[in-house]
């Protein structure tokens, strides 16, 4: 997939909401439809080009991957090309006028004997859970799904083996019934065949004549390193069985991240704390925190104060598109001692004499300060 300036292609600006993509594309839609423009090669790879320009922008997932990492980035997320399904709501607008459907166009929808319309497969989605050191890593899994599948006795046709579907006497095979209106003779879709021109009098006995049979599957999907919770995976041609020589529609599996006890997830950063005493604090110390490919000796510096954060470049989760990794940020905590023995209270505060604290008088410091901050 070669990287494209989607907005361009539509004529917006990258901040364009919605309602403007969506009127970008149907302007274009609309002015290079190849019914407008006959034996145009170029009108119509334009007319593609904003088709799949707005089957990215028109969906916020897909729109928000492209923003970060281009074409690439979909491809990484599992996306190719782009979807029919996604012009429905244009049906009316575009199929109306130039008589027939967007599906027709892209090969979502045919049109069978007498006119009838035969469909492509319906996508099916479902949720994969997974850990945080999986989606850092990738995980191959197994999941259990049901759909309807072609059925294996009729191969789709939905009539008994042997048997050939006769013309429907409603319409004499046209897949239309035609009535006076006034002075005008219109024509509807035949009620009894729905549009096909032919009744099936021998309905195959195995799909009862619907061309399709519910099956239990299991399928190992391999879900890459670097998901986030959300991230959609598209398997072509994994949903249900279309018509009879239509294709089957596709699966979409929604990744779901189980929150992690230690690690919090920014974009590709983790973040995490860890507590220190005192004197590691003010002494410095070398600490083993785990990470999500093992252990690390994290140096804290002397001096640290509670709230500093640490950072470990490197050691976060890997992009989705391969690209680089992100951080670790280690939030340092500090533990004030507590139950202290008369030795140690002793030590405490020799060390605040020589740091010529004391700690028998009252501390107007904070006061001053806050007075300083207000005038």
């Amino acid at each position: 997939m070669a990287d494209k300036d989607y907005y361009r292609v539509l004529g917006v600006p990258r901040d364009a909401p919605p309602e403007d993509i969506k009127k970008a594309y149907r302007q274009m839609a609309l002015r290079h439809h190849p019914d407008r423009n006959p034996g145009s090669q170029e009108a119509e790879e334009k007319f593609k080009e904003a088709a799949e320009a707005y089957s990215v922008l028109a969906d916020p997932e897909k729109r928000s991957v492209y923003d970060r990492f281009g074409s690439d980035g979909l491809r990484g997320q599992g996306f190719s090309g782009f979807d029919s399904s996604v012009f429905e709501d244009f049906e009316d607008i575009l199929g109306n006028f130039f008589g027939f459907s967007i599906g027709d166009l892209f090969g979502g929808r045919e049109r069978g004997r007498g006119g009838a319309r035969r469909s492509r497969g319906r996508d099916l989605a479902l949720e994969v859970e997974i850990g945080l050191e999986e989606a850092a890593a990738g995980v191959e899994k197994e999941i259990k799904l049901n759909r309807a599948e072609t059925c294996s006795a009729c191969r789709g046709s939905k009539r008994k083996p042997g048997t050939q579907p006769s013309a429907c006497p409603a319409c004499g095979g046209r897949g239309q019934v035609r009535f006076q209106q006034g002075f005008f003779t219109m024509a509807r879709t035949c009620p009894r065949c729905q549009g096909a021109g032919e009744i099936n009098a021998s309905p195959c006995e195995s799909c009862q004549g619907k061309g399709h049979v519910r099956e239990k599957r299991a399928l190992k999907v391999r879900i890459p390193a670097g998901v986030e919770e959300g991230s959609r995976l598209r398997l072509i041609g994994e949903g249900e069985a279309g018509d009879e020589g239509m294709p089957a529609g596709d699966l979409y599996v929604v990744t779901r991240v189980r929150k992690h006890p230690f690690f919090d997830r920014q974009g590709n950063d983790l973040v995490c704390e860890i507590a220190v005493s005192f004197t590691q604090a003010a002494l410095g110390a070398r600490v083993e925190i785990p990470t999500l490919e093992g252990n690390e000796i994290l140096k804290v510096p002397p001096g640290t104060q509670p709230g500093d954060t640490i950072r470990l470049k490197g050691k976060g989760v890997q992009d989705i598109s391969g690209r680089r990794k992100g951080d670790l940020f280690v939030k340092v905590l500090v533990r004030t001692p507590a139950n202290l023995s008369k030795d140690q209270k002793t030590l405490l505060a020799k060390l605040a004499e020589l740091r010529g604290e004391d700690i028998e008088t009252i501390d107007k410091s904070v006061v001053h300060k806050l007075k300083n901050i207000l005038q």
